[in-house]
């Protein structure tokens, strides 16, 4: 168990100067040429991990998004922000594995170019992929079909270059849409059927490979992947998750679309809740929940979000929240959850509980897939 204090934090500095200075080292000696004719913008690429993507550095920084913060300002849940981009990631190793390509933030759609895409058609913006605005303001308005989207950027080394070899594209569709009839006034809720979200993406998939392929830099035969995801309604405890797929490998062209099976459910399932999906899962949180629960007075809530694809599970975030009053409350109850998320929780997948008070955050487990014991923070 850790906890970080004054001195924690001074040795946290001291290593990350440490690494800062190691890292440049391994830059200068995994220098690559520019992308870019001016040859005086150095290019570099981090040090490989297993299991994930080395990724590009320009200038001595990593190479940030041409579109970088739009996705995290435009979506109303803030749980889809994260699992939106961090499974377009995980889907991507699919499709281009980090053992082969380095990942790069998208280089090729702006900000305006995205901005504009997910506006409504109009005469003055040809481009937008939602419907234009028929004037309603009931049920039978035209809905913002189309959130977000953001691009990713997969390199290979040709020689001392780096080539773009593929791109993969997400593109978070709404379930809901929420709109005002006056500017201020009410917020009101539309909901889009799943015929509809799923109709409408297949509609706008070709109009974002287009859009792409006019930038410079892309050919007409770099792989694009586009991938569809269903954001959860805003006021939800579980984000959304990716439902399907396509690729261009010439042109506009389309493959046939590919069902992706990805969810996630609030642990412990609602009573109206008749799916089999996470019964085991809701049963074992239960128990957890019953026994942090007895030992510790004060327990406001326990609550999960399980993540599913294809069926199985691929993750476990726990959240308890309580009250405490001395540090040593806080010690014995963080030593507990962890014994009891080992006895409770699944041990296949990677564990990640936060313990809070209604104001701020107390102590962090963590527990890789398979892993014996959690590695535990404490917050001072």
């Amino acid at each position: 168990m850790r906890r970080i204090g004054f001195r924690g934090y001074m040795v946290i500095v001291i290593v990350i100067v440490a690494l800062a200075i190691g890292g440049l080292y391994f830059f200068n000696m995994n220098r690559v040429a520019p992308t870019a004719t001016n040859k005086a913008n150095g290019v570099q690429i981090t040090q490989r991990a297993s299991g994930q993507y080395q990724t590009v550095i320009k200038d001595g920084r990593y190479l940030v998004s041409a579109a970088r913060g739009i996705t995290a300002t435009s979506e109303p849940n803030s749980l889809d922000v994260k699992h939106f981009e961090s499974s377009l990631l995980d889907l991507s190793k699919t499709q281009f594995k980090p053992s082969q390509y380095i990942f790069q933030e998208g280089q090729y759609l702006s900000s305006d170019t995205v901005n504009n895409l997910l506006e409504r058609k109009s005469n003055n913006n040809p481009n937008g992929l939602n419907p234009e605005d028929n004037g309603k303001t009931d049920s039978s308005r035209n809905p913002i079909y189309v959130q977000t989207l953001t691009e990713q950027d997969f390199m290979t080394k040709s020689g001392n270059n780096l080539k773009l070899s593929g791109i993969v594209v997400g593109v978070a569709m709404n379930t809901q849409d929420e709109y005002q009839k006056e500017q201020y006034g009410t917020t009101y809720k539309q909901e889009i059927s799943e015929a509809d979200r799923v109709a409408y993406g297949k509609k706008v998939a070709p109009k974002i490979i287009k859009q792409i392929r006019q930038q410079s830099g892309v050919s007409d035969n770099t792989p694009i992947v586009v991938a569809m995801y269903a954001n959860s309604a805003s006021d939800s405890l579980a984000p959304g998750g990716f439902y399907a797929e396509v690729k261009s490998t010439q042109g506009t062209d389309l493959s046939e679309w590919s069902d992706i099976s990805d969810k996630s459910i609030v642990l412990p399932k609602e009573a109206t809740d008749t799916s089999s999906l996470g019964n085991d899962e809701n049963n074992g949180f239960a128990n957890f929940k019953n026994d942090v629960s007895n030992f510790f007075p004060n327990i406001a809530g326990a609550t999960a979000v399980a993540n599913f694809k294809k069926g199985t599970l691929s993750g476990l975030n726990v959240t308890v929240t309580t009250q405490f009053y001395s540090q040593t409350e806080i010690d014995s109850f963080t030593t507990y959850v962890s014994q009891s998320a080992l006895k409770f929780l699944p041990a296949n997948v990677p564990v990640r509980i936060v313990i809070q008070t209604a104001n701020e955050l107390q102590a962090i487990l963590i527990r890789n897939a398979n892993d014996k014991t959690f590695s535990t923070t404490i917050l001072d």
